[in-house]
């Protein structure tokens, strides 16, 4: 008798970890490398939310809270919703996790038995798919390349929808493209919901705030309130607050489905941490200036980057409308050989020469479902990705 789940098999690590963890020990080994897979900001969380902690420690706000949340910070999340998107929601629609990844992994866990499918846009979160597969669903992948700015279409969306279909995941700005739908093509996707009310839709805004230009965020209940009533929304501080180790998410939607989410979550983790979730109030409820202040710091970053890249022999960089990430396309370096001599017979055999050879450490892109390319998370200092940059440059320059 096997003594390990038969479930674990239907999953794999994350690529995304396992390529911060390769850097971390090449870099303990005393290598040169510079790592560019962590998906998160290298700012440190405001000082405000910090004294926000210590505040709740020194009332002995250590305890345990609700299960799925603290009765002021669910008020906070339902004033956040309301006056940034346009949402109604009560704190019975609300629920907090410790961390985005719990808060879509309940909703799915809550949902999902043997057959269902759920519909999910490539290039994707490297964790979207597993955790399908481990509530039991199918993952349905639906492709949006690079000749469609990485962006789905309605036709490829209407295609992928059968009677078994239960969620389709939305994500934009995207991770790993950093992709963001306007207004006129996120309708265009409601529209094709709308003809088919027995399909949810789980939302995951969670680099809403993190936008540049001129370019306007919209998530779809509020481009479709025709949608409202089958739509889980979900956000959460990790990123625009800089506040990744606090593991806090959070979700709004039908208050059926969050209460089954919270008797899932009473069963398994309970509430998140207290401290937190005080800090991730003050988070929502305070000074909200430093956000366009880091924007700023990552479309500079950004532009550098894309430029960089696009200047690469065989790569092709588009410009991301929002999140921290580019994925450029490495068509144009596909059969070629290093010059340490690895074949570069895919973004994988990429990565791996490029990590060996120039010390540079990006996800390929075969991990998200989107190949050939890779990711660089732009979410650290100027000149490591300058540098990073030039190694890259060369890296293709040495390609034959």
């Amino acid at each position: 008798m096997p003594f390990l789940s038969d479930t674990l098999a239907r999953v794999k690590p994350s690529p995304t970890i396992a390529v911060s963890t390769k850097a971390r020990e090449l870099k303990a080994a005393g290598k040169d490398v510079i790592g560019l897979g962590a998906g998160e900001p290298d700012f440190d969380t405001p000082q405000n939310i910090k004294d926000a902690a210590k505040a709740a420690i020194d009332r002995g706000e250590t305890k345990y809270t609700a299960v799925d949340g603290l009765p002021e910070l669910k008020a906070a999340i339902c004033a956040k919703f309301k006056a940034d998107n346009g949402l109604d929601y009560a704190p019975a629609q609300v629920t907090v996790g410790t961390g985005g990844k719990q808060v879509l992994y309940n909703a799915l866990m809550a949902t999902l038995n043997p057959g269902d499918e759920v519909i999910i846009p490539a290039p994707y979160w490297v964790s979207y798919p597993d955790m399908v597969l481990l509530a039991g669903g199918t993952p349905v992948i639906v492709e949006g390349g690079a000749e469609t700015g990485y962006r789905i279409t309605p036709e490829a969306l209407e295609a992928a929808i059968t009677p078994k279909t239960k969620w389709f995941i939305f994500n934009s700005p995207s991770n790993p493209t950093g992709a963001g739908y306007t207004r006129a093509q996120l309708k265009a996707l409601t529209d094709v919901l709308m003809r088919h009310p027995h399909v949810w839709v789980m939302s995951d805004d969670m680099y809403e705030k993190l936008t540049y230009g001129d370019f306007e965020f919209c998530t779809p209940a509020e481009v479709e309130p025709g949608l409202y009533d089958r739509t889980l929304t979900c956000n959460g501080v990790s990123k625009a607050y800089c506040m990744t180790g606090w593991r806090i998410g959070y979700a709004a939607g039908p208050a059926g489905l969050i209460k089954a989410m919270g008797t899932l979550q009473s069963q398994s983790t309970s509430n998140p941490c207290s401290i937190a979730q005080w800090a991730a109030l003050e988070a929502l409820t305070g000074p909200q200036d430093f956000i366009a202040s880091n924007n700023a710091v990552f479309q500079r970053r950004r532009d550098m980057v894309v430029d960089m890249l696009n200047a690469a022999d065989g790569i092709t960089c588009p410009v991301p409308e929002g999140a921290f990430y580019v994925y450029p396309s490495i068509a144009g370096c596909i059969g070629k050989t290093s010059a340490g001599g690895a074949k570069i017979v895919d973004d994988e055999a990429f990565a791996t020469a490029l990590l060996e050879e120039k010390g540079v450490a990006v996800v390929f892109g075969a991990a998200f479902g989107g190949s050939p390319a890779f990711r660089i998370s732009y979410a650290t200092s100027d000149d490591l990705l300058k540098e990073a940059c030039t190694r890259i440059q060369d890296f293709c320059a040495s390609l034959t």
